[in-house]
Order: C-alpha cells, then structure tokens, then sequence
C-alpha cells in the first residue's frame, strides 16, 4: 500500500494518513515501505504523520498509545459494527505504536454512532459506500479537525479497506420508485 500510494501520488506523500487499524499491518507495512523509498531516494521531505483509527468499543492501540505504553493490553468484551477493527489484541502492536511515534501520528477511537453517520454522510454526498472500518477513519478525520489535532490545509488519505457491501445496507429512501423514471425535481437528498 505505501509503495502503490506513493506511486500513485507522483512520489510525494500526504501530510497524515488515517488507517483503520485492527490487526495493523497495512499501517506497519505502509510505514517500512516509506522509510525504505526514501532510504533509496524514490520520495524525499517528511513522511506522513500516521493515525490508527479505532472504535470507541475495542481501543487497545489507543489506550497503549495514549498511556505511552510499548505493548497493548487486550481488549476485553471487544464490540464494534466496524468488524475489521475489532481485534482486541494484535501480535504486531509494538510496531504500530513505534510507527505512531515516530512519525508524531497518534492513535484515536470513534464511537459506532460516529461511524454509522459517518458511511451514511459520505453515501449522500459522494455516493461511496464505504465500509465501517472506512467509515471510521472519516469520522476519526471530522473528529480531528474540530480537535485541532491536524489542520484543514494538510492533505490527508483515509483509507477504505473493505467494502460496505459485506454489510447489512442502510435503510432504502422509500421515495425512491425503480418501476418509474425518477422525478429529480421532486426528490431531496440531503
């Protein structure tokens, strides 16, 4: 994922990137292939500020982190709607707190509501239906902004790594008629 983002940015990398962080390995992964391109030159200039995006429900990379801890404690009665986040312990936990560290990232949790309004906000607008993992690291995003903990001029990446579709889909707007053609003027999505 680090090699493919930064390719696919023209060899320069984003201010902070938000992961869904369960068992964590795409955040680890992503921070060893930074450090390696700019090791051989590939990308130069500070590396992102990496974020593990957890729920409110199953924390234990949060609560490490905030605690200054080196290894995470496990998670007990893990519960989410985010499945792939809930992992209360994970073997590469002191990797993705040294990560966090070393890039000046941090780690945040987000509660279910937050992430359930958050797929439901970004469906309406965008019209992506993001997984709850997804999800999350857009309200963890919100949250961070009102917080003050990155600033709205940074550029950031959320990463989706799932698909809403292995979920139960939000409630259908029942004005929405597939045996007639639609009525744009009377709809109003908000």
């Amino acid at each position: 994922m680090g090699l493919e983002l930064a390719e696919q940015l023209g060899w320069s990398l984003p201010d902070v990137i938000f992961y869904p962080t369960g068992g964590g390995t795409g955040l680890i992964g992503m921070w060893k292939a930074f450090q390696e391109l700019q090791e051989i030159g590939w990308i130069s200039g500070p590396l992102p500020r990496m974020v593990a995006v957890q729920a409110t429900g199953c924390a234990p990379i949060v609560k490490a982190f905030e605690a200054g801890a080196e290894f995470a404690e496990l998670w007990p009665n893990a519960q989410t709607v985010a499945a792939g986040i809930r992992v209360p312990v994970a073997v590469g936990d002191f990797l993705m707190l040294r990560a966090l560290r070393e890039s000046n990232g941090f780690a945040i949790a987000v509660d279910d509501a937050s992430i359930l309004q958050s797929r439901d906000d970004v469906s309406r607008r965008d019209g992506l239906l993001m997984s709850p993992e997804g999800a999350a690291t857009y309200a963890a995003y919100q949250q961070s902004l009102q917080e003050g903990r990155i600033r709205s001029d940074e550029s950031v990446v959320l990463f989706n790594c799932a698909s809403g579709l292995k979920y139960e889909l939000p409630p259908i707007d029942r004005r929405l008629d597939c045996t007639h053609p639609i009525d744009y003027a009377q709809l109003r999505l908000t």
